[in-house]
């Protein structure tokens, strides 16, 4: 099975993701500047996570250079990660309408956290399909900031129920790690 159309109906999916939360804000009922203070929590909700869809999607496309088959488990893993990816639109949304209140910015994190494990699922399975030689185990060897990510997520997500600002720090760090795009693949493939 060739990865064409994994690809294809992935950046669809990410696409009406992106779509989704962005029609989820409301302009403001009032023309002055002061009126945007009302919709600030679900801006920068927003913007967060439009930057997790996006690093998702370009690390997405970055693993897929050095794919050459896929199978039915990879398939598999990847709907997983579509489908946490699915429910960024819902919890950015329920923590920006409440403005950072613990319990959504708890499950907020508890989704990226999903979101992660689901994107290393995939990974490990792009391997075994490719094979434990191939250039695409080679590339993805260290997983250094997966585990930082990972060990991130579960801190805000404790943190979340006492310092809900400080859970949101600790996603908008993931995000900015995550922002530089992993070379491993292309220093490998080039």
């Amino acid at each position: 099975m060739t990865k064409g159309r994994l690809e294809a109906f992935s950046d669809g999916v990410i696409a009406i993701i992106i779509t989704i939360m962005v029609l989820e804000i409301k302009a403001p009922h009032a023309s002055t500047i002061e009126s945007l203070n009302e919709i600030l929590p679900q801006l920068f909700s927003y913007i967060l996570s439009f930057m997790f869809v996006l690093i998702y999607w370009n690390n997405h496309h970055h693993l897929f250079q050095a794919v050459k088959v896929v199978n039915g488990r990879v398939l598999l893993a990847n709907g997983l990660l579509l489908f946490s990816l699915s429910l960024i639109p819902f919890f950015t949304s329920w923590m920006g309408e409440n403005h950072f209140a613990p319990m959504p910015v708890m499950f907020y994190g508890i989704n990226g956290l999903v979101c992660g494990v689901s994107y290393n699922i995939l990974s490990s399975n792009l391997i075994k399909a490719q094979g434990k030689d191939s250039d695409l185990a080679l590339a993805v060897g260290n997983n250094k900031k997966e585990n930082i990510s990972t060990i991130s997520y579960i801190t805000g997500v404790v943190f979340a129920s006492f310092y809900p600002y400080i859970s949101c720090a600790l996603y908008l760090l993931i995000s900015i790690m995550w922002l530089i795009p992993d070379k491993r693949i292309e220093k490998t493939i080039v």
